[in-house]
């Protein structure tokens, strides 16, 4: 099927990729996308915060675990649009020879994955995988043709899981991944969490404008998908306070939660 065969790019919805990258300063949106972002900024001002400081953990988070760990292969799940300092060029950045495939299945993020999703070293391989992340079991399968999967990898699931249908769903996803992954694997992942009040009524209100649901998760749900791994310090925290120099940047906590963990 040639390229204008694909899915049609609404912009008569609002798309919750197309908001983020808005709240983090990206020209990537439409209309709508910011007429929503800015009524869900009335409603939760904190959000904006969120999605910086989202960024910022996936940049500790993707050094830590190319640098410290060794590891060389990322599979970063529901990507979102391309914005500053995505998962390749951080990975890469650290170990040029690093392999990284992004999974979404939004045509706007995919026409711009096939135009700035490119590698930053010659050593280094970056591509896409077009997946909705409810079917692990195809994006396991589609990623076996860049990653090898007898050597670590790193999951990746970067405030994305709220679009998991039940939390049961979130379970499956999850582990359905990481079973498949070897011993020395890492998950990387963090959400929003249910202590703000704000959040929980913007998820709620966002919902009612035709973009696709977004479920926030308590603490302890989003923590449970941890089990079975080996968090590394500091553990479970805010992500304003996962491996944070506090000269540098942020710490003041917020109701998003992340950890980085091991596969033992």
């Amino acid at each position: 099927m040639s390229e204008n065969q694909g899915p049609k790019i609404r912009t008569d919805i609002p798309h919750s990729a197309r908001i983020w990258n808005y709240w983090m300063g990206g020209k990537d949106n439409y209309e709508i996308d910011q007429q929503i972002g800015d009524a869900c900024l009335q409603i939760d001002p904190d959000i904006a915060t969120m999605a910086v400081q989202s960024r910022q953990f996936l940049i500790r988070a993707v050094r830590f675990v190319a640098g410290e760990c060794g590891i060389r292969q990322f599979l970063d799940i529901g990507t979102g649009l391309p914005t500053m300092q995505n998962t390749h060029e951080v990975a890469q950045s650290v170990a040029p020879d690093s392999k990284v495939v992004y999974v979404d299945n939004d045509p706007l993020v995919l026409a711009h994955a096939r135009a700035l999703l490119v590698n930053t070293t010659n050593e280094g391989v970056t591509t896409y995988v077009d997946c909705d992340f409810h079917e692990p079991k195809q994006i396991i399968m589609d990623a076996r043709n860049v990653l090898d999967f007898t050597k670590p990898i790193a999951v990746m699931f970067m405030g994305v899981l709220g679009h998991a249908r039940t939390y049961d769903d979130m379970r499956r996803i999850v582990s359905t991944m990481m079973e498949a992954v070897p011993s020395g694997s890492y998950l990387i992942l963090w959400d929003g969490t249910t202590d703000s009040e704000a959040y929980v009524r913007l998820c709620e209100e966002y919902a009612k404008t035709g973009g696709v649901p977004y479920y926030p998760r308590t603490q302890d749900e989003i923590r449970a998908v941890f089990e079975g791994l080996e968090m590394v310090e500091p553990g479970f925290v805010p992500i304003t306070q996962w491996r944070v120099d506090p000269d540098l940047g942020e710490t003041r906590p917020i109701s998003a939660y992340g950890a980085v963990a091991r596969k033992p």
